[in-house]
């Protein structure tokens, strides 16, 4: 089957190589000049790093190389994509610089792409089209009223993303928007070169100390099956149902305890910047990495947070927050989220594929039920997003070859509703349209690996509740798979 996957992040790549083993003609199509998605040069702002460990945050089959930091930088993720390219032969089959704008189904259900590469269009088709361009991939950005003043005096807004320049920023007054890991991040990399550095955040969110008092490495703690089973899950069985129900003491008191060696260790009440919230809402995929020294340099003075405000106006040089107070502003940084849409997809595909909130209605965060011939790659960002696409792709190759036992529609279409709705509670609508699973990634690949009949050892898993997810335990997956269905080399 000729297949296209738009995108050449961890999900496209993943895809690629997984499904050129069962045996298809893949064809990657990537806008940039190199392999990588959020982590291209194009897209890396100072600082930014891996929220893993390097352990947890490859792939099943390729370490990272040695002398790799344990939390690696953005630069250094990049250059073990494009590793994992050349290892398994797929950076033949990626085409960079290379727009798809659109993609048109026809009757027969197969893809027509109109594709732009070096200033030609060209149109090609393709029996199947996964969709990998990441949803992360389109910053947003707030529109604050008085901007043109501002960018008229000389003043600059943009995304995180698009700060890539310290040097830009020296003897300027920087206010950063946000209190995530990106925003957290740009604030403490112009700490030092701008005169000042203004993290303005509307609310504050748990920060995770990369070693709880300088000594327990936190994958100890949220990267294994007993850190995910301490937020309830949408079933909730074995220790699960226990440590939610009869053993709610035992969880509740295990966060608890993690929680106030945070609040000491961060000195978070002394400085004002407790979030005011319990660590188990960090179930509404709110939790981040605190960037190294930050709170360090929060109560020296050289980074203010304006904590529970916003940015309401503009002029030049300066913005006015909602609390009242007026800032001196030469830069407005906006670690702002992103949209999660499908740009090349017509807009009957994409109403077909979302609800009228704009959430993916996707099984298994994988397939649309109402549009064949179509899979998502890397639309179940977790704590092991590159794991997650991986499994995912290997059940996306088995799905094509009609090897997955697939409940009803009726009860696929009760499956998306629920889990919806589901997420919509529990993270008080903060789920990237139904893409981000996060704190459930385990969750994610047993389920794939159950409809695939492809559980790893059961000795593998018990350990993985004290110990953090070893990529490599997955290894085996694809084979394991394609063997039991005749499918690929």
């Amino acid at each position: 089957m000729k297949i296209a996957i738009v995108g050449a992040g961890f999900g496209g790549l993943s895809s690629a190589k997984v499904l050129t083993e069962f045996g298809h003609d893949v064809y990657v199509f990537e806008k940039e000049s190199e392999v990588g998605g959020v982590w291209t040069a194009s897209r890396r702002y100072p600082g930014l790093g891996t929220q893993n460990v390097r352990s947890t945050y490859a792939l099943s089959d390729y370490p990272y190389p040695k002398g790799t930091p344990e939390w690696p930088s953005g630069e250094q993720v990049q250059s073990y994509m494009a590793g994992y390219t050349k290892k398994f032969g797929i950076d033949k089959k990626i085409q960079l610089n290379t727009t798809v704008d659109k993609a048109k189904q026809g009757s027969d259900g197969r893809w027509t792409l109109d594709i732009t590469a070096n200033g030609k269009s060209r149109t090609e088709d393709f029996d199947y089209l996964i969709v990998a361009n990441g949803i992360f991939s389109d910053p947003f950005v707030p529109e604050f009223k008085g901007s043109d003043a501002f960018k008229a005096a000389g003043g600059k807004i943009m995304h995180t993303v698009d700060f890539h320049n310290l040097g830009d920023v020296k003897g300027k007054n920087v206010v950063v928007v946000g209190y995530g890991k990106s925003s957290c991040d740009v604030a403490n990399a112009c700490e030092g070169t701008a005169k000042s550095v203004t993290i303005v955040a509307r609310h504050l969110i748990w920060k995770v100390p990369k070693k709880l008092k300088n000594v327990l490495n936190y994958k100890m703690l949220l990267l294994t099956r007993m850190g995910e089973a301490l937020f309830p899950y949408i079933e909730l069985k074995g220790t699960e149902a226990f440590l939610h129900g009869k053993g709610k003491k035992v969880s509740a008191g295990m966060l608890g305890s993690v929680q106030g060696v945070i609040e000491k260790q961060f000195k978070l009440e002394k400085l004002g910047l407790h979030p005011k919230t319990g660590l188990d809402t960090i179930v509404r995929s709110t939790v981040s990495l605190a960037s190294d020294g930050i709170f360090k340099k929060i109560a020296q003075g050289k980074l203010t947070v304006e904590r529970d405000t916003e940015i309401i106006k503009m002029e030049a040089g300066k913005v006015h927050l909602a609390n009242g107070k007026v800032l001196d502003a030469d830069y407005v940084i906006c670690g702002t989220g992103f949209y999660q849409h499908v740009p090349f997809l017509e807009d009957k595909v994409m109403k077909a594929i979302t609800d009228e909130r704009g959430n993916f209605r996707l099984y298994r965060q994988l397939i649309p039920l109402d549009v064949k011939n179509l899979a998502f790659s890397g639309y179940n960002s977790s704590f092991f997003s590159q794991l997650n696409a991986e499994i995912g792709s290997v059940w996306i190759g088995a799905h094509i070859a009609n090897a997955v036992k697939l409940p009803s529609r009726a009860e696929m279409l009760a499956h998306v509703d629920k889990r919806l709705a589901w997420m919509e509670w529990r993270t008080e609508n903060k789920h990237a349209r139904g893409t981000n699973i996060i704190p459930f990634s385990v969750h994610n690949i047993d389920e794939l690996l159950q409809d695939l009949d492809a559980q790893i050892p059961v000795f593998t898993r018990f350990n993985q509740w004290l110990l953090p997810i070893n990529p490599a335990s997955y290894k085996n997956v694809s084979k394991k798979v394609r063997s039991r269905i005749g499918a690929g080399k």
